[in-house]
């Protein structure tokens, strides 16, 4: 099955907000009493930041002879799964407290970091 990245991408996007007023409004108190605030909102920037990069691979996995390219594939990937790391293990240790998760973070920033190049590879000439 062939993702959607226009798709992940909103679907990614959609939570980003939702997180992102979630946290504004119902959490804020919890989030400031335990110093967790910071690592909320970086989660949800990153993930609203990779919505978009994932929008974007969507949109140029249209391009001729972008379709194809194993490099805007790769991109997609990394960014969808990086985000659910990254942004995922800083949200739940923002709520839980679970240190360990700290660890794991990174994880998913490299494999962000690991979707940019790609996409810079897709971006490449390609003897056309």
């Amino acid at each position: 099955m062939k993702p959607s990245w226009i798709t992940a991408g909103a679907l990614v996007g959609f939570a980003a907000v939702a997180a992102g007023s979630f946290g504004a409004h119902l959490l804020e108190a919890r989030l400031e009493e335990t110093g967790q605030a910071a690592n909320w909102e970086t989660a949800v920037r990153y993930a609203l930041a990779h919505a978009l990069a994932l929008v974007l691979v969507g949109l140029l996995g249209r391009l001729p002879g972008r379709a194809a390219s194993g490099a805007v594939s790769v991109a997609g990937w990394c960014f969808l799964v990086g985000t659910a790391i990254f942004s995922g293990c800083l949200g739940v240790l923002a709520l839980s407290g679970l240190r360990w998760l700290g660890a794991i973070v990174p994880i998913g920033g490299v494999l962000m970091l690991a979707g940019w190049l790609s996409l810079a590879v897709a971006g490449l000439p390609r003897g056309e």
